[in-house]
């Protein structure tokens, strides 16, 4: 598919108004105003390159070279290579002041593109020995870009800039490849913050809201996520004389009814909402054979990480005495994943007032989602605030969500990102 002439395209996005960015820019200094008005044509086309080069994690090559000579062109201090792609620029600003962290996720899922964009991906690939498309289905290119934006925006200012910033460019967000670690925990276990910490950090996330607002909640904003799997085994026999086995299918069943009764009945519900999910069930080959084994497979979510550790032990309990009580046994794996992402409550009441006034009244307390984000073990490290952007234009009447191969964020949302971003390190700054 052939790309559109960029400064036809370009001149077609800047005739629209770009809804809430005349409010953010009332908030921020006129010259910073000026440059992102300036910028905006640059990092849209940012975004539309790394939209048409998508990269799987732990494989972000390209983009994390696009990252990294812009950070250099900009006269930063750049290391690569951590986490095996990741990169992060260091802006040392003229004044004296804190040390803010800002993240952005680089890699693209196995998603065939199906939004019919002139800029679209074709890329294809190998994913878990199968052929697949590439596609910036969850919207990564749009927060590089942001970021690239905010980097440029921030660095040309550094003589009034108090303090230093650290730009994460991570890779490996939607998980890494089977065999490989990745991501934001192994960029921190590869020490990233070993010679430079920050005391505070900031990152976002482009959703389907509508197109302008930004939204935040203290504590648990996104969902741990863990998964499970329960052996059940038995004795096998013939369907008809059950008495002469143990049966797992029957006891797998009231395995899966008995783990409902976690988030139920025994989970503190005034503390935080919680999930079990038993997703697949697997066991026998034949209606007159009573199995010797049946797998169930399934999904834990909380927003709270001391519950996370608690339904775990109650899962396995659970289990094991139901397997038990039928003459059966149970075994157990649970594999975790990300913990629940938690913004810090005091950096969250410190700084959401900046996000106010960029948004006006498109500013929101988030919703809780179930969905699992490993900016969550920087969230562990670090004091964090994480936060939605809507993407959805007003009129629009249909918005295909992130992981769609129809997923299309609007790239007005762009300059407000950058807005945002620069409001929270200037607004930081100004605290100390």
């Amino acid at each position: 598919m052939k790309r559109a002439p960029l400064a036809l395209a370009l001149a077609g996005l800047l005739a629209l108004p770009l809804p809430g960015l005349a409010d953010s820019h009332d908030t921020l200094p006129a010259g910073v105003q000026q440059r992102i008005e300036q910028l905006t044509p640059q990092v849209v086309s940012w975004r539309r390159d790394i939209h048409q080069h998508p990269e799987l994690g732990n494989r972000e090559f390209r983009t994390a070279g696009l990252v990294a000579d812009h950070l250099q062109s900009l006269g930063m201090e750049v290391r690569t290579g951590i986490a095996h792609t990741g990169v992060v620029g260091i802006l040392k600003g003229g004044k004296p002041g804190p040390v803010v962290a800002l993240r952005a996720d680089m890699d693209a899922l196995p998603v065939t593109e199906e939004t019919g964009l002139p800029f679209a991906s074709t890329v294809r690939t190998q994913y878990n020995g199968e052929e697949v498309g590439v596609f910036h289905a969850c919207g990564h290119d749009m927060h590089v870009a942001i970021l690239m934006g905010t980097a440029q925006v921030l660095a040309e200012m550094r003589d009034e800039l108090a303090g230093t910033v650290i730009f994460v460019f991570q890779p490996a967000e939607e998980g890494a490849p089977a065999g490989e670690e990745g991501g934001a925990e192994l960029m921190l276990k590869e020490g990233i913050f070993a010679d430079l910490k920050p005391e505070a950090m900031f990152g976002l996330h482009v959703m389907t809201s509508p197109l302008g607002e930004i939204s935040v909640r203290t504590q648990g904003q996104l969902a741990s996520s863990d998964q499970f799997r329960i052996t059940i085994q038995g004795k096998q026999t013939h369907g008809g004389m059950p008495w002469n086995g143990v049966d797992p299918i029957v006891t797998a069943s009231q395995v899966v009814l008995g783990l409902q009764t976690i988030p139920a009945r025994q989970l503190d519900a005034t503390k935080t909402p919680s999930v079990i999910s038993v997703g697949a069930i697997n066991g026998g080959v034949r209606g007159n054979i009573i199995p010797d084994t049946v797998e169930l497979e399934g999904t834990i979510r909380t927003f709270d990480n001391a519950t996370r550790e608690e339904i775990h032990q109650r899962l396995e309990r659970t289990a094991v005495s139901i397997a038990e009580s039928a003459g059966a046994s149970a075994e157990v794996v649970i594999n975790k994943g990300y913990p629940a992402t938690i913004n810090d409550s005091e950096l969250v009441k410190a700084m959401a007032p900046t996000l106010q006034r960029l948004a006006g009244d498109q500013f929101k307390e988030a919703s809780r989602s179930m969905a699992s984000e490993d900016f969550a073990y920087f969230a562990g490290e670090v004091p964090s605030m994480y936060f939605f952007l809507g993407t959805t234009p007003a009129g629009q009447p249909l918005a295909y969500p992130n992981h769609s191969p129809k997923f299309n964020p609007d790239e007005g949302a762009l300059p407000i990102g950058v807005s945002a971003m620069t409001a929270l390190v200037l607004d930081y700054g100004k605290r100390q």
